[in-house]
């Protein structure tokens, strides 16, 4: 198959340095379209490795490209910047791989495997709004990097360990005593308030009637400490599939600590000589009242960038969330993973450094950990913030959400902003049908495509769309059809670099500017009769166009594999 189009400019350019530096030869569309379709920024970064000037390294490369017919109005830019027009020759060549099913599949990743945790939510509860976002961010890489040749592991980590688990199962207790009034009274300060809650109760009550009534809490804890877990998981995997987030696998912190890694990699930093007994300063903003100065074992993980030292153990003598943590990360690195790839909630960035930092001392600097932190989601009616608190009982879940506006526009709408901005959710403008909802304007822009070609099929009495042999596409307009054209060659470097930096929100970022290019074209067409797509006199042009509008079709095909939505050929 040809190079995509970019990498077929990148292998011209490395043509004109030396082979050593062909690795630092990159090509990108300029920072200003009207400088061209492509740029290079070689000669700075030659510059410093040759001991010359850049636009004299320019000057040099420009000279070797005058009069090469795959640039048009080729030039130089201070400070070294090469740019350049593509001619339509290069367009039209190039066409026909848009067409390919391998349109896109640039692979990056072939032989390289991949973890990506994602959701990995508190068992407390039904999944809530905002692990949505995370959980689309998440699958969407997880599509992504599948898509350029990665084998990728789809995780979701179960913090099912610690007093957390002990208050739920106290807290079900509570109403499972409610259903027979013998609670003694309101439910608990501490308690998790959920109604979810009163629904498993009644489930143990239906299987167990009151077996459990004026029991010690040793009789019953372990046994609504499992019902809570293996109840609320069974809700949480159902509100992901039906998000069509499905993991493959679900690791358990309590199993990690009863199977015995915590005490496996604290012994590991030990043979290391990275385990000292010590004393950590008291945090900054910690009423000194509230601090407990005390011996304890630390991990020197400011030897690998960390900020502090980090405690394994606290004062009872139960480990650490960061050594629990620590253990499931090392056996991450024992199944023989790459690449490692977390998502964690914004309120978790104070806790990247001390992973990554005990991740390069378990692997011995072999293996990295990639965080990608995901901002909170604003959830809004009509412009104004619904108020939420877990605490009170009052949030909204993700079955909430998904029940009101569709899966559909949920994925794309995550994926509207970055992951490290925050981003604001309108469950009335996220339906709307206008030009201002970017879903509907990606949607509405496919089909249209299909009720052009619907017509076309109509009006020339033809059962099939035209094939690449039988087209000339040298009749498509430069001024228009090629803009169009350059937007979709543009897809399979679109997808290395979000591939490459992890960020799933370009693939619909790039989605929006082809909607975009699409409805351009479209709207000239309704102005100038001359440029619509089908054309009554024309028949040989308007063959060449319904190809470009099956080539729209492809790449929004490919495009909306990876965001995971349905493309809708009619829109209502």
């Amino acid at each position: 198959m040809q190079l995509p189009l970019f990498l077929y400019y990148k292998k011209i350019i490395e043509g004109c340095v030396s082979s050593e530096y062909a690795d630092f030869v990159s090509v990108d569309p300029p920072g200003e379209k009207a400088f061209g379709d492509f740029s290079t920024n070689v000669s700075m970064v030659l510059s410093h490795k040759l001991k010359r000037g850049s636009i004299d390294i320019a000057e040099d490369i420009c000279a070797q490209l005058q009069g090469n017919d795959n640039f048009e109005r080729l030039e130089m830019r201070k400070p070294g910047f090469i740019n350049w027009f593509v001619p339509k020759r290069v367009l039209v060549e190039h066409f026909p791989q848009i067409l390919d099913d391998n349109f896109g599949r640039i692979g990056i990743g072939v032989g390289r495997s991949v973890n990506i945790e994602y959701v990995s939510a508190n068992p407390t509860g039904p999944i809530h709004a905002g692990h949505v976002r995370g959980a689309v961010s998440g699958d969407v890489l997880a599509r992504l990097l599948d898509y350029v040749g990665y084998r990728v592991t789809k995780e979701f980590y179960i913090n099912d360990a610690g007093k957390q688990m002990e208050i739920m199962a106290s807290s079900l207790y509570h109403r499972y005593l409610e259903l027979f009034g013998k609670s003694g009274g309101e439910l608990p300060s501490w308690a998790y308030p959920g109604n979810y809650l009163i629904e498993i109760a009644r489930k143990i009550a239906e299987e167990h009637g009151d077996k459990f009534i004026d029991k010690e809490r040793s009789e019953w804890l372990d046994f609504f400490k499992e019902f809570a877990l293996s109840s609320i998981m069974v809700g949480i995997k159902k509100d992901l599939a039906d998000l069509g987030v499905i993991h493959d696998v679900f690791s358990s912190e309590r199993e990690l600590i009863e199977n015995g890694a915590v005490d496996r990699v604290v012994n590991l930093l030990n043979d290391k000589g990275l385990v000292y007994n010590g004393t950590l300063q008291r945090p900054r903003g910690m009423d000194s009242e509230e601090w407990e100065e005390r011996d304890q074992p630390l991990f020197k993980s400011t030897a690998y960038g960390d900020d502090v030292d980090r405690p394994l153990q606290k004062s009872d003598g139960s480990w650490t969330y960061f050594a629990s943590d620590l253990a499931y990360h090392m056996d991450k690195i024992e199944r023989g993973f790459d690449e490692l790839i977390d998502f964690w909630g914004a309120d978790h960035g104070g806790y990247v450094k001390r992973m990554q930092a005990g991740v390069s001392a378990v692997s011995d600097g072999k293996k990295s950990l990639k965080v990608k932190i995901i901002q909170l989601v604003r959830l809004l009616k009509n412009g104004h913030e619904i108020k939420m608190s877990k605490r009170a009982g009052n949030y909204i879940t993700a079955r909430d959400v998904i029940d009101k506006v569709g899966v559909d526009v949920i994925r794309f709408m995550m994926l509207t902003r970055r992951d490290d901005a925050s981003l604001d959710f309108d469950f009335a403008k996220v339906v709307e049908q206008s030009r201002d909802n970017p879903v509907f304007y990606v949607q509405y822009a496919y089909a249209r495509t299909h009720s052009v070609i619907k017509l076309f099929k109509q009006m020339f009495n033809c059962e099939k769309m035209p094939s690449l042999q039988d087209v000339d596409l040298n009749l498509l307009d430069m001024d228009g059809d090629m803009k169009l054209v350059k937007v979709l060659a543009d897809w399979p470097r679109q997808v290395m670099m979000a591939a490459k930096n992890h960020e799933p929100h370009r693939i619909v970022f790039f989605l929006i500017d082809l909607a975009s290019a699409f409805h351009f074209l479209w709207n000239q067409g309704k102005d100038d009769s001359q440029l619509r797509f089908i054309l009554p006199n024309d028949l040989a042009k308007t063959k060449a166009k319904m190809v470009l509008l099956e080539a729209v079709q492809h790449v929004i095909e490919s495009a909306f594999n990876i965001v995971g939505i349905t493309t809708v050929e009619e829109l209502r």
